[in-house]
């Protein structure tokens, strides 16, 4: 599990599926930042991992604050699935 800031917004939401770096992440929870002061584009800041690691993250079994964090452009993530309701 990791946090992810997408810079840009691809049109996903949560529980879609997305594929960075050769990897399939599925979007747990997003937190959508700066559409009134932030930067230039919007950020989605993301908590992702596999579905192996949903219980983790629906029981809070890990620290937020501990979660690697990377930074990419929306242009890098390829959407697999839009959201858990179109799946």
């Amino acid at each position: 599990m990791k946090k992810l800031i997408i810079h840009g917004d691809p049109g996903v939401r949560r529980d879609g599926v997305i594929e960075y770096d050769g990897e399939e992440y599925v979007l747990f929870a997003i937190d959508k930042q700066g559409e009134w002061h932030g930067p230039d584009r919007v950020q989605l800041w993301c908590t992702v991992g596999s579905e192996d690691e949903r219980e983790a993250f629906e029981k809070r079994e890990f620290v937020p604050h501990w979660l690697e964090t990377e930074g990419v452009d929306a242009e890098a993530v390829e959407v697999v699935r839009k959201s858990g309701a179109s799946a």
